[in-house]
């Protein structure tokens, strides 16, 4: 499949890539070249590659680290010059635009591969049919609440909120009875702003995407914006100015009453003197259950390589149970664990805290596949920013957010 428009990322790197002309050597027989995101290559993984290669006698996994905010461009860059790597780590929400630019092959899943993980996860990599990425790393978000400020504020301090009209009511409680923010609401130019109004989204059955239809304009999404309307001014004050990462640097500080996180957090405040919580996420009027945004990193294998099919099997070798396993239940990555196992029950029984952070799943959506995400993005960071600076009405914004989302999918 080729198409002449291109969009996104893909056109961006497109232009770039006459500079990287032939300077990239096209991965050697025998040898599969990965863009690995980071600062350093994961110890456990390090390990299962020497098992892997030892097993495959010949073959070689030559692994690139590359920065975060540069690796995935970089991979896309030297594909788009015609000199792809084997693979890539990518985020799940780009699949969809590599594969209609023809740059990645589809990675099928077999029922029982399917099953083996948690629900809704295979659909985080899964359009017209087919998978084309295999899931490496999993986030959700849980609700982590201050119980000394709970005190302070006069609320049970071992009963956090089940709802959104709960939280709403806690954090102005918070804020008007101890002068300390009772929310951490992040809304800065950065892309966990739409990751954390998504959560919001799917605590109340809502959708942006249903196939290539926008369903943004609902009253279950419409109600999500008026939410964070409601508890802006509840929450920490110049809400522009943070991402979830500053957000929660307050929380470990004490001076915020409640936040939304994931398991980072938890590893954190135990070497804290903290005094808090954790539950499932807040839901909203039309929720069925708990839920949480789905966010997933993905192997992506490369078209053009000649390694397609070896490439395959080591994504699918060193995110099988055991190796995957080792690696997400480290902690302070932040991750959740992709599928259930005997090892995941003893951390849920060793340490609670993992417990309502896979309690969302079942309730819980995909980072929704536009073919341009940045441009869908950027969408609902403006949304989200307009009206928690006071901007636009809730109903006005997300009016204007979902036509302006059709020219992204």
């Amino acid at each position: 499949m080729s198409i002449t428009v291109k969009t996104g990322l893909y056109a961006m790197a497109l232009a770039a890539s006459t500079a990287l002309g032939t300077l990239a050597a096209q991965a050697a027989d025998k040898e599969i070249s990965w863009i690995y995101c980071g600062d350093k290559i994961d110890p456990i993984h390090e390990k299962y590659i020497k098992e892997w290669e030892g097993k495959n006698a010949g073959w070689k996994i030559k692994a690139e680290v590359v920065g975060w905010a540069q690796c995935q461009d970089k991979a896309t860059t030297l594909a788009a010059a015609g000199t792809p790597v084997g693979m890539a780590y990518v985020g799940s929400r780009t699949l969809k635009e590599f594969a209609e630019n023809d740059l990645i092959v589809p990675v099928p899943m077999t029922d029982a591969e399917k099953k083996s993980y948690y629900p809704n996860i295979v659909d985080t990599v899964t359009f017209d049919n087919n998978q084309w990425g295999v899931p490496i790393a999993f986030s959700t978000k849980a609700l982590y609440w201050n119980k000394d400020l709970f005190k302070k504020a006069g609320l049970d301090p071992e009963t956090p909120p089940k709802t959104w009209a709960e939280e709403i009511a806690f954090a102005k409680q918070i804020k008007e009875k101890t002068g300390i923010a009772g929310y951490g609401l992040p809304a800065k130019t950065f892309d966990n702003t739409m990751h954390q109004f998504m959560h919001w989204v799917y605590t109340n059955n809502g959708k942006m995407l249903d196939g290539d239809k926008v369903v943004a304009n609902s009253p279950e999404v419409l109600a999500a914006l008026q939410a964070y309307k409601d508890i802006t001014p509840y929450s920490v004050e110049g809400a522009t100015a943070y991402e979830q990462n500053e957000i929660r640097a307050i929380f470990l500080d004490g001076k915020v009453g409640m936040i939304q996180a994931g398991s980072g957090a938890a590893s954190r405040l135990k070497k804290t003197s903290i005094n808090w919580g954790i539950s499932t996420l807040p839901s909203g009027p039309s929720a069925k259950g708990p839920g949480t945004l789905l966010i997933t990193d993905s192997l992506a294998i490369f078209k053009g390589t000649g390694v397609e099919e070896k490439a395959t099997e080591f994504a699918k070798f060193i995110t099988s149970p055991g190796p995957q396993g080792e690696y997400e239940l480290q902690g302070d990555a932040g991750l959740t664990p992709l599928r259930p196992s005997p090892k995941v029950d003893e951390f849920v029984q060793k340490d609670p805290f993992w417990k309502p952070l896979i309690e969302g799943i079942n309730y819980g959506g995909p980072e929704p596949l536009f073919k341009d995400y940045k441009g869908f993005q950027n969408v609902v960071i403006e949304m989200v920013q307009s009206v928690v600076t006071g901007k636009a009405e809730p109903a006005a914004a997300l009016k204007k957010a979902a036509a302006d989302m059709e020219q992204y999918k």
